[in-house]
């Protein structure tokens, strides 16, 4: 039986830094031949970043976008990347090492925007940086990026492709330079949706977590005055019930401006494709669940991976 702490696969523990870092490693060498790079650099500096071990910011409070979820990404678009490189056909232009590291890299700090610094006052929670927070994200991979001594052209593309993961600017509409970083891109914005709708426990995630994001950013409750029209929750439930067209809406995101990127997935396991398989198995038992008014139909426990400094939210401000 797989565990709920582990990736798709069942082989990989998707809360460790350390695990996750080393099958990415593992694959980059099988791909290039040499040693990466940076690499192993990355992962020990985001699980200092989301367990708060960093001075500046506040380590991770968000319980939904936490560190398996980005570890859970991260596994996904190196796994993308992999089927692309074996399968790609003659007239396609091969990765880089280089380029490997950028999709890499976008992937562990795609949603490092909900982390919120050390001198912010005037937020309580990182998920009221919810309709803000890939901007935010963008905006320190570029620096990070430029840290680690990558060349500016591909800082700059690093942060850039974080917005593959938003839905504030049409896929279509982000520019990349050349052809290779926007298929880097739509395998980023794919491993984002395939990652967290095949996770074991994604429903009770997105009743028990999401749920109250939302309501921090915007997104459930009551609407907030100006906020433009976007999707609106009234509970976890409603959220759990509402999965399946959510998936449809997810499918068509995937199919065409995200160019059928998990096809690639295929690739790499040899000709499966776990992601589907278990993303079919969560849409076909959030039918059941909004089927029936029992509640025990949702018991799993998912992981905790939070920073020790994080606050439990307010019963009363996201009303559970």
């Amino acid at each position: 039986m797989r565990r709920n702490d582990h990736d798709v696969t069942n082989a990989i523990r998707t809360t460790d830094p350390a695990a996750v870092g080393a099958e990415v490693l593992r694959i980059h060498q099988s791909l290039f031949d040499r040693l990466p790079c940076g690499l192993e650099r990355v992962f020990r500096d985001a699980a200092a970043l989301y367990r708060g071990r960093h001075p500046d910011y506040f380590g991770c409070d968000t319980e939904y976008h936490d560190l398996q979820h980005v570890l859970d990404v991260t596994l996904a678009m190196t796994r993308l990347l992999d089927g692309y490189q074996r399968g790609r056909s003659a007239g396609e232009e091969p990765l880089t090492p280089r380029v490997f590291l950028v999709g890499v890299l976008a992937a562990l700090f795609h949603d490092f925007g909900y982390l919120r610094r050390r001198n912010d006052r005037k937020h309580r929670f990182g998920a009221e940086y919810t309709l803000t927070h890939v901007s935010r994200g963008a905006a320190y991979l570029r620096c990070y990026a430029r840290e680690l001594g990558i060349e500016e052209k591909y800082a700059c593309a690093a942060a850039t492709l974080v917005h593959y993961t938003g839905y504030e600017r049409p896929a279509e509409d982000i520019r990349v330079p050349g052809a290779l970083l926007r298929q880097v891109g739509q395998m980023l914005g794919t491993a984002d949706i395939i990652a967290q709708m095949s996770d074991r426990c994604y429903l009770e995630k997105c009743r028990d977590r999401l749920y109250p994001e939302f309501v921090l950013g915007g997104l459930a409750g009551r609407r907030r005055a100006g906020l433009r029209q976007l999707p609106l929750f009234t509970s976890g439930e409603d959220l759990v019930h509402k999965t399946p067209a959510f998936y449809q809406i997810a499918l068509r995101r995937l199919d065409v401006p995200l160019a059928r990127s998990y096809e690639l997935a295929r690739r790499h396991f040899g000709g499966d494709n776990p992601y589907l398989d278990e993303i079919g198995k969560n849409v076909r038992y959030a039918q059941r669940v909004a089927a029936t008014p029992r509640t025990e139909l949702l018991r799993r426990r998912p992981p905790i991976t939070l920073s020790p400094e994080a606050r439990p939210y307010p019963k009363d401000l996201v009303g559970l």
